[in-house]
């Protein structure tokens, strides 16, 4: 009974311990370590929250990761304090401002949030339900939830589903995570409790 009893303790703790390996930090509330800014917006930590806001060249920015990310399952909060024109990329690379990979959308009301949009190559692959997009809360917090594992990418907006596509060309690539400001100017939108399992 006792070795029972251990046994299972044992294998709970490593479980636990595998489980606390698989968690990534992201985003440690304090500064940009960890992440790597490509142009000339704006990307800075205000109290706790991680803020992208377009510049003075009103062009794109990105903040990407400087680890690659192949398959995980990640979960952050958004808000959109002015034009929200932004989006989550993984699987991705740079070249200065020209990003290649995929994104999902982060945009005002109507304009698609949690669909999948390819950068430099096939555009839109698939959008979201119009009745869908109606769970985004203008100007207040939005839990994202994006998983991909293999050529599957499923996004979720506050608990809801989204979309669910399987690509073959996403299944191949690999590459970091990053965040988007859209050019054009007065965008301003803040991120919070990054989440990220590995998977």
């Amino acid at each position: 009974m006792k070795k029972g009893l251990l046994l299972l303790l044992l294998c709970t703790m490593f479980l636990a311990v595998n489980a606390q390996k698989k968690k990534t930090v992201l985003f440690n509330g304090k500064d940009l370590t960890g992440w790597k800014v490509h142009g000339t917006e704006k990307w800075y930590v205000d109290n706790g929250e991680l803020v992208c806001e377009s510049g003075p060249d009103k062009q794109y920015g990105y903040l990407s990761t400087e680890k690659s990310y192949k398959n995980f399952d990640l979960t952050l909060e958004f808000k959109q304090e002015a034009n929200g024109n932004s989006g989550v990329f993984f699987r991705s690379d740079i070249e200065g401002v020209k990003i290649s990979g995929w994104q999902v959308e982060v945009a005002p009301l109507n304009h698609n949030t949690g669909g999948i949009y390819e950068s430099y190559g096939r555009g839109w692959l698939i959008k979201p339900k119009p009745e869908d997009e109606k769970l985004l809360k203008e100007g207040a917090w939005n839990t994202m939830r994006i998983k991909v594992i293999g050529d599957e990418v499923t996004t979720w907006l506050n608990g809801h589903q989204m979309v669910h596509l399987k690509d073959a060309k996403i299944g191949q690539a690999n590459g970091f995570i990053a965040l988007q400001i859209h050019d054009g100017g007065g965008i301003k939108v803040r991120w919070k409790n990054f989440k990220l399992k590995k998977l």
